[in-house]
């Protein structure tokens, strides 16, 4: 290990990165370890960085430095440092590219008026020497010029990343995704306990060949021993009752699981808070949201004091103990707080199709495109008629007054190519007609 070198380790949750600063050269096997574990040198930020973070790059984070210490720098400030730095070069090749641009007029000079190289005479030699520089002069300043353009663009991508990163829709996408990250850590240990449970039913020699030949995540090539004699049935079922037992007593994986939920709580945090769920509980709400937080197969029953839930395996430490928990519909709601659930709203319903007959023979309806009004004509078309238009040209805008939906269709009478006939508003004449809207009847009676 390095000696006499201070090294510092910091962890970032805006990118789920480790870094490490060392105050001085780090000797050769220190340094093959840390490129070992993933570190990549930066050398504008005198620093080297992992691409996230890993038990292992923790636990060589620790070893180096004794402790991990928050990043002081934000994602935003070292976009805006790099950005500097790009835009430096940018200025630097801009400057580059007037001089060599200058220095092509002065070699230019020598042709002036259109001035011929004199072929045979003694300055030839000179003169063709001095349009090579001249072009290469001119190809040098059109090259530094392009790449102007491409470090201001890599500027602006940096300052647009760090955005990006920190917009709430990519922030709820990144929750998604660690959620999912994080059911998949659980669910191994789920399908563990599941397969302990049936290993403790299992114990004839019968339904122990049975189990060998049909259960999942059965230590490679044990099946293969056991037909060879080198392993018995029983010896075979205690190494597997002891890989179901390593893997939920793993401490890789609940190191993993711990960091995950850490990493989903900052994320919450920076999007907001989130509001306590105010309305109806019913058992499928509760479902749904143990399956997101990783439950097993949870099945929610109403019971006196409120709902009863009851999963296959072990319940998320982090929801809590055993395979049954009933709460009041109070405690339910402050579950879902703690946890940054927000059960799905019920999408809105639409507002309905009307069909009828417009007295004016034209229906006011509102173009969302736009965002503004107007009047369509109307034409009566029956079922069949309006069932030949494709589906991608037809469909239904908003009334006027909001209240309905007509449906629309490029006007039928056209004589033209279809592009160019505008919009119609289609009543099915073979189909029962609705009343007529109140918005249309005050505007009849007008």
């Amino acid at each position: 290990m390095t000696t006499n070198v201070d090294i510092t380790a910091t962890y970032s949750p805006e990118d789920n990165k480790l870094r490490l600063y060392a105050s001085q050269r780090l000797d050769a096997e220190t340094y093959q370890r840390v490129r070992e574990a993933g570190f990549k040198w930066a050398p504008k930020q005198e620093l080297f960085v992992a691409p996230k973070w890993t038990c292992a790059r923790e636990d060589l984070a620790l070893e180096l430095a004794g402790e991990i210490e928050p990043e002081q720098t934000t994602l935003a400030e070292r976009a805006a440092m790099k950005a500097e730095r790009l835009d430096s070069i940018g200025e630097r090749r801009a400057q580059e590219a007037s001089a060599y641009a200058r220095a092509a007029d002065r070699l230019s000079e020598c042709f002036y008026m259109g001035q011929p190289i004199l072929v045979g005479h003694h300055s030839e030699r000179k003169a063709r020497k001095t349009q090579e520089r001249m072009h290469s002069a001119m190809d040098k300043a059109t090259a530094a010029h392009r790449s102007v353009g491409y470090w201001q663009y890599r500027a602006a991508g940096v300052e647009h990343h760090a955005n990006r990163k920190n917009s709430p829709t990519v922030r709820r996408n990144r929750i998604k995704t660690l959620l999912a990250d994080f059911r998949s850590y659980q669910r191994a240990i789920n399908d563990a306990h599941k397969q302990l449970a049936l290993w403790e039913k299992i114990t004839t020699p019968a339904l122990i060949t049975i189990a060998l030949n049909s259960l999942p995540d059965i230590p490679f090539g044990l099946w293969s021993k056991v037909d060879n004699g080198e392993v018995t049935l029983e010896h075979a079922r205690e190494l597997c009752i002891a890989n179901a037992e390593k893997i939920v007593t793993s401490e890789t994986r609940a190191r993993w699981i711990l960091h995950t939920l850490h990493r989903l709580s900052y994320e919450r945090e920076m999007l907001g808070a989130v509001s306590r769920y105010s309305g109806e509980i019913k058992a499928t709400t509760l479902q749904i949201f143990l399956r997101e937080q990783g439950a097993d197969k949870p099945k929610a029953t109403a019971t006196g004091i409120g709902f009863k839930v009851s999963c296959d395996a072990p319940l998320p430490l982090h929801v809590g103990e055993g395979c049954e928990m009933e709460l009041t519909e109070s405690g339910w709601r402050d579950l879902m707080l703690d946890c940054g659930h927000v059960p799905a709203q019920k999408a809105p319903a639409k507002n309905p199709i009307l069909n009828f007959v417009a007295p004016s023979g034209r229906v006011a309806v509102k173009n969302p495109y736009r965002h503004e009004l107007e009047e369509l004509p109307q034409v009566s078309l029956t079922k069949a008629e309006y069932a030949k238009i494709p589906t991608d040209s037809r469909g239904t805008r908003p009334s006027a007054c909001g209240t309905f939906r007509v449906r629309i269709a490029p006007y039928p009478k056209h004589d033209g190519p279809r592009y160019s006939a505008g919009w119609a508003a289609i009543h099915i004449s073979d189909q029962k007609n609705h009343p007529l809207p109140e918005s249309m009847t005050m505007e009849a009676a007008e």
